[in-house]
């Protein structure tokens, strides 16, 4: 099975040398049958007060670190070598409970998804209802895998991928009448589409990793990513990378699932100071196979 690693390495300077608050990180891999973690190593400079991990409330590794000491430089590294088995691509059948539009969860799976098919964010003119009903055949039943593959397509083919340095997650609206947007708002967007056919959808956070060969077009490779799965009735939680057009999970590498992506940030924390202090932050991350070499 190929192996991974995964050097991601972000860098807060400031002016001068400031306290820290509580830092919460999200850089472990997620395990999985199709994604093992073999290896991970967290460092941080300045060494903090406490390291603490949890699991959160979807099973996610977290980190929780707390400082004692001021710096003019905040720097986290965490190393991560994995075994990764990209899943095939599920393909239903025509007897199973989900192989048409619309389909019912099973009763005793339904309480816990139900928070995955509520709508989280306002469509008061049903904008996002409408997009998302032009996937439906017409006259009849729609294959749902078809609904799946062609929204994740369409959404890399009709949408422009732009950079924005805004903090946070745009709403899906403007997504939508901008037709451009970073990955995160691309999982949003196809989440709440989804959501409005009764389509339990969550938030997904990781990396895109193509090591050996960059040069395939897509957005990323060797960076942090974000895409969606999708929970369907004998298939369970399926992968769709709506930035990309991926569907299962092939050069992807979960670090954590969420209702929201708010809860899916891979380093928040705070500091201690003038707004003026801070500088700047610094991301490389470097994804390597068995037998590369790292150039971080």
């Amino acid at each position: 099975m190929p192996l991974l690693t995964i050097h991601h390495k972000t860098e807060y300077r400031y002016a001068y040398p400031v306290a820290f608050g509580e830092h919460r990180i999200m850089l472990r891999p997620r395990d999985g049958h199709d994604l093992r973690v073999l290896s991970n190593r967290l460092e941080i400079t300045p060494q903090p007060m406490s390291l603490r991990w949890i699991h959160d409330v979807f099973g996610n590794s977290v980190a929780i670190a707390t400082f004692d000491e001021r710096a003019d430089i905040l720097s986290f590294v965490n190393t991560a070598t994995v075994e990764h088995n990209p899943a095939e691509e599920y393909a239903l059948t025509a007897d199973e409970a989900a192989y048409f539009y619309p389909f019912v969860y099973d009763d005793e799976e339904f309480p816990d998804l139900q928070q995955f098919i509520t709508p989280q964010y306002g469509d008061p003119q049903g904008e996002l209802s409408a997009w998302a009903r032009n996937f439906l055949d017409e006259e009849g039943p729609t294959p749902t895998f078809k609904i799946l593959s062609e929204m994740t397509h369409g959404i890399r083919e009709a949408f422009t991928y732009r950079k924005r340095h805004e903090q946070g997650t745009q709403h899906p609206l403007d997504t939508l009448q901008l037709k451009s947007g970073t990955c995160r708002d691309y999982a949003l967007f196809m989440i709440e589409a989804l959501r409005r056919l009764g389509i339990a959808a969550r938030f997904v956070s990781g990396y895109i990793a193509i090591p050996g060969d960059r040069a395939h077009g897509y957005i990323g490779g060797g960076n942090t990513h974000a895409w969606v799965q999708v929970y369907l009735p004998s298939a369970g939680w399926i992968e769709f990378d709506p930035t990309n057009g991926i569907v299962g999970t092939r050069d992807l590498v979960r670090v954590a699932v969420a209702r929201d992506p708010r809860q899916a940030i891979p380093l928040h924390g705070t500091y201690l100071g003038s707004a003026d202090a801070f500088v700047g932050m610094e991301v490389a991350i470097n994804v390597f196979s068995a037998g590369e070499e790292a150039t971080v």
